[in-house]
């Protein structure tokens, strides 16, 4: 399975590319790609999310995942703000859609529940166990970055599980 995980932003999306790869003795997560879009604040509201868009859309070409796994809305104190992350994530839905692909969308306390067994983890010790459960040789980076991995190994922990049970997600 592999997963493209998307972390919405306003000024930095990030998003990152995981597959479990079963070739191994022991199946194993494995990091194809992470990073983040950077938009510009000085950009008209329109120019950024188009910009978002369509890297989102060649990103998700590139990889060719067979999901797409987003972080569900959380509530914020600023309205504003959440109406911003909101567009956002619109434009990350269409993205995976237009691309034909599922969505699958966690709660940001299932994703860090799931990396670090911890619901209320920091930023810090997501992207630190990122590291580990991906066997990379540091701190992925930007923070957003390293969310979106851990939106991946959200949704591969989570799907296991699933078809463990039987249940098809």
């Amino acid at each position: 399975m592999r997963v493209f995980g998307i972390d919405c932003g306003t000024e930095f999306t990030g998003f990152g590319c995981v597959e479990m790869d079963h070739s191994a003795r022991e199946p194993k997560l494995v990091r194809l790609t992470h990073g983040a879009i950077r938009l510009n604040k000085k950009e008209s509201t329109a120019l950024r999310l188009l910009q978002a868009h369509r890297e989102l859309c060649s990103l998700i070409a590139q990889w060719e995942p067979d999901v797409v796994a987003i972080e569900e809305v959380f509530y914020s104190v600023n309205p504003k703000s959440a109406l911003k992350l909101g567009q956002v994530r619109g434009i990350a839905i269409l993205a995976a859609a237009q691309c034909g692909l599922s969505i699958a969308e966690y709660a940001p306390l299932s994703i860090k529940s799931s990396v670090v067994g911890y619901g209320l983890a920091k930023k810090e010790q997501v992207q630190f166990m990122v590291a580990r459960l991906l066997e990379m040789d540091s701190i992925p980076e930007p923070a957003d970055a390293a969310d979106a991995l851990a939106i991946c190994i959200c949704h591969i922990h989570t799907a296991q599980t699933l078809a463990q049970q039987g249940v098809g997600r």
